[in-house]
């Protein structure tokens, strides 16, 4: 298969997705939305990841890319090829589907304990930790199950149409360095009140990373497998 991921930043990459995909037999290639890169036909990809994008991406007016991303993402979910979202193209593709996405009472930055949904089709164990980094939340669309949950994050991710449509917004993609470029972007507001409580332990310890390795491979095998 073919993926195509659209991305918002250069400081926001596939991180593990690309190798996974590599390692797999399948290829991919990258739109840069930030770099006003023209986004791909969807006859030219087999499915789309849409990774997240700066915090800042949710306030003042979009730019004008997003209406023709937002099209993509409509068309992708129309067309039975499979879509992945996280962060904020998890609540792309949320609010696509109906539901409703707004600022979070808290930000969400560092390790967090997720509680699987009990009706939650996803391979994933009943409590896990996840490198989580958000500040916005959105409700569950119609006819997708759930993920899990967070002590203040009630709709972790979804899984719609079978599992051909997945959003996260937890980053089981992250690796140490694409966890610190995270870090390094959050927004001053934001992290004068986190990342003081959130300490280096964020990125200090590489088997935490590991550890989610072997989730993300859980979540894609289970993703594409759907549509092979």
């Amino acid at each position: 298969m073919h993926i195509y991921f659209l991305e918002h930043t250069d400081a926001i990459g596939p991180a593990r997705l690309a190798d996974w995909l590599i390692g797999m037999g399948h290829s991919h290639n990258s739109c840069h939305l930030h770099r006003d890169e023209a986004l791909p036909r969807l006859a030219d990809c087999d499915g789309l990841i849409v990774l997240d994008a700066p915090m800042e991406a949710s306030d003042g007016p979009p730019p004008g890319w997003v209406k023709r991303e937002r099209k993509l993402i409509a068309r992708t979910l129309k067309s039975g090829k499979p879509l992945l979202g996280i962060g904020h193209g998890a609540r792309l593709i949320a609010t696509e589907l109906g539901a409703i996405a707004s600022p979070g009472t808290h930000a969400e930055i560092g390790w967090h304990t997720i509680e699987r949904a009990p009706d939650s089709p996803f391979d994933l164990p009943e409590h896990f930790d996840a490198f989580l980094w958000q500040n916005q939340v959105f409700g569950l669309p119609d006819g997708a199950l759930p993920l899990g949950s967070t002590t203040t994050c009630p709709v972790q991710g979804f899984s719609w149409d079978h599992g051909r449509v997945v959003a996260m917004q937890c980053h089981l993609e992250a690796t140490q360095g694409s966890a610190q470029a995270l870090l390094g972007i959050t927004p001053a507001s934001i992290a004068d009140r986190t990342l003081a409580s959130v300490g280096t332990e964020v990125t200090d310890d590489p088997k935490r990373f590991d550890h989610q390795a072997s989730l993300l491979d859980r979540v894609l095998c289970q993703w594409l497998q759907v549509v092979s």
